[in-house]
């Protein structure tokens, strides 16, 4: 619990700063949309005792400054993409609304802030949940057993491909293009050989996980609560994930000698 409140100095006001600008570099990191970011980040700010927090977003980089008694305090962090990641997002929000109750003080924000990790779940979950989604689309959209064997298959060794090449840390639109191309490869050798009645919804269906709706969501969501260009840095990110897709997909139906979904 918090006791009594110590007054702001320069050294606690650099903390509360710190702090502030810790959460919302985590928060853009790990997917937030840009006004969680800053609503979260003033609070935090407000709740440990400054008058005035004033952020700025950029696509890939932010600005804090804290005004208490006409003592400015500016700070700015590059925010790398660590990864869509809600229980982040959560933990820091629930870290805010207890420093707004007065449960935790600088301190104590500092030691929650510091003990959230990632949840990462088991790779071969993911791996079999993913092939398991790609292979009930393509029964949604009419394919027989045979194609949801060769979805599932394509979709979970496309899977494992993706979650090398980001082990190993390499640019997203290389691992979506190299992600894009194993899996069309794989799901076009139905086509070739005829697997299933209708083989061609196996090449749509296994690389629906490569969709970036989670950027697309936050770009629009972005432009419409007046962050344009956030949004627009986004949107363009997302576009340039679906190219690199795009090309992938051509690039394997060129090598089968495979052409369209028809």
């Amino acid at each position: 619990m918090q006791g009594e409140k110590r007054p702001l100095t320069e050294p606690i006001q650099r903390d509360i700063s710190r702090l502030a600008v810790l959460a919302g570099q985590r928060l853009l990191q790990h997917g937030a949309e840009s006004m969680l970011v800053m609503d979260v980040t003033r609070r935090l700010g407000l709740a440990l005792g400054v008058e005035s927090v004033e952020v700025s977003l950029s696509a890939s980089s932010m600005v804090l400054t804290t005004l208490h008694q006409g003592r400015c305090i500016t700070t700015t962090r590059r925010c790398q993409d660590r990864g869509i990641n809600m229980q982040v997002v959560t933990e820091i929000q629930r870290v805010c609304i207890m420093a707004e109750r007065g449960m935790l003080d600088v301190h104590g924000v500092q030691q929650r802030l510091d003990r959230i990790k990632p949840l990462r779940y088991n790779r071969f979950l993911v791996i079999v949940m993913i092939g398991l989604s790609c292979a009930s689309f393509s029964r949604l959209a009419g394919g027989d057993w045979p194609v949801f064997l060769l979805t599932f298959i394509a979709s979970s060794v496309g899977m494992f491909v993706r979650q090398e090449i980001a082990h190993c840390h390499f640019n997203p639109l290389l691992n979506f293009g190299i992600t894009a191309f194993v899996t069309t490869l794989i799901s076009g050798f139905g086509q070739v050989y005829q697997i299933g009645e209708t083989p061609f919804i196996a090449m749509a269906s296994s690389v629906l996980m490569l969709v970036p709706g989670f950027p697309l969501i936050n770009a629009v969501s972005d432009m419409v609560k007046g962050f344009a260009n956030m949004g627009i840095a986004r949107w363009t990110l997302a576009s340039l994930l679906t190219l690199a897709t795009s090309m992938g997909i051509v690039a394997a139906m060129n090598v089968l000698g495979v052409w369209g979904w028809l």
